[in-house]
């Protein structure tokens, strides 16, 4: 056991902090993306598939077009209402460093599927599916310690399941059909200081052998924090949530 390569792992771990506007003048190496993907080789996958692929975007006019599209979605969400605090896209135009993650679903067969269009097919290949987004997530996230680690700041851009944003972002770079874009990974310094955001403590999330009833919300208590907590804990600073 090694608690000093614990310490640096968490060191890391902490570290890892989101920002959603990027000092524009930094230039990110080409060997760091080298770095930072090579991290995510390493992650582990259902069945070893490593279904996932990465296109480093480093071009500005890209960069620009898939700020504008979110941008569009932003301005779609404020309109329709939903009460959603969506950051300011804007910021995917001044990141230095953008990965965007995709991966093909037909990797689905790869894991425990009948492939005979029973009921119970149905359900295994709905744990197939979960298992190739959790296979993805893992990359990501590799990506994201690894970008920490050589002094980055990052942002997980995960609002593009829509068919829309498929549309948009395929053609734009070069994706086939059989592909979906799971999600953005941004990272670069931030253009102002970044701040750690609020964390539960790990009494409220650690069961012991049986899950422990205090831990779960009626419905009410959900839609209650949803309504007066949310906006707070997703960008405030956690020094001043209260």
């Amino acid at each position: 056991m090694s608690l000093a390569r614990y310490d640096a792992l968490m060191d890391v771990i902490r570290s890892r902090m989101t920002v959603r506007a990027f000092d524009p003048a930094c230039v990110v190496p080409r060997e760091h993306y080298d770095l930072i993907l090579e991290a995510a080789r390493h992650s582990p996958s259902g069945a070893n598939a490593q279904p996932w692929h990465f296109i480093v975007v480093t071009e500005q006019k890209l960069k620009n077009a898939i700020m504008e599209y979110f941008r569009e979605e932003q301005v779609a969400r404020a309109k329709l209402r939903m009460k959603f605090p969506t950051p300011d896209y804007r910021g995917l135009a001044t990141a230095p460093g953008m990965i965007v993650v995709a991966s093909d679903f037909r990797w689905v067969r790869a894991f425990p599927v009948l492939n005979d269009g029973s009921e119970l097919d149905a359900m295994y290949r709905a744990n197939a599916e979960r298992i190739l987004l959790q296979s993805v997530a893992a990359a990501t996230m590799s990506t994201h310690l690894a970008a920490a680690a050589l002094g980055y700041c990052v942002w997980w851009v995960t609002a593009i399941g829509q068919e829309n944003a498929q549309k948009a972002m395929r053609p734009l770079l070069g994706i086939p059909d059989e592909l979906a874009v799971l999600d953005i990974m941004l990272f670069g310094r931030p253009a102002q200081r970044p701040y750690k955001r609020w964390r539960k403590e790990l009494t409220d999330i650690v069961n012991w052998d049986r899950f422990d009833p205090a831990h779960s919300m009626t419905e009410a208590e959900l839609d209650d924090w949803i309504r007066t907590r949310r906006h707070r804990v997703m960008f405030r600073d956690a020094s001043k949530i209260d």
